[in-house]
């Protein structure tokens, strides 16, 4: 079995996340949407809130899971094993971060691919950073968040 762990943040998931997502779908049997909850960094939305939003965007997709972790990625892909990780690039800056990791992971564990997949160009600049701020300031961020993302 194809298993697959999409790992982030999600906070919240946007339109570009899902852009990656729909196209992955294909490739593998299992998707994991692993939420890492990282205790230096503080959410916008709470970890149920954003599990939840995930679960309603995929509730009709049977090879979506949603799950949180801690600690390094790859214990979690053992833990649900999973042999990939799917990454989303939006930039040549992305990508230098996101190999950084993906080398890192190798070394670890040399049996873990990363899969890139560059999001389509009317996503490119789509960042949850960028659309809390929308959110913060009061500005209209629907058209960057799925329709199930109600805030």
């Amino acid at each position: 079995m194809r298993i697959a762990l999409f790992p982030g943040t999600f906070d919240p998931m946007t339109k570009g996340h899902t852009d990656i997502l729909n196209r992955a779908l294909p490739l593998f049997d299992k998707i994991v949407v692993g939420i890492g909850v990282n205790s230096n960094k503080q959410p916008m939305f709470s970890l149920d809130q954003r599990m939840a939003w995930i679960r309603e965007i995929y509730q009709k997709e049977s090879k979506v899971e949603v799950s949180s972790y801690e600690g390094l990625t790859i214990h979690f892909c053992e833990k649900i094993q999973a042999s990939y990780i799917l990454r989303g690039i939006r930039s040549i800056g992305d990508f230098e971060y996101e190999k950084a990791i993906a080398d890192m992971n190798r070394i670890l564990k040399p049996d873990l691919e990363t899969i890139f997949i560059a999001c389509s160009p009317e996503y490119s600049f789509y960042s949850s950073t960028i659309v809390r701020d929308v959110i913060r300031n009061g500005g209209d961020y629907h058209s960057f968040l799925p329709s199930e993302v109600k805030i």
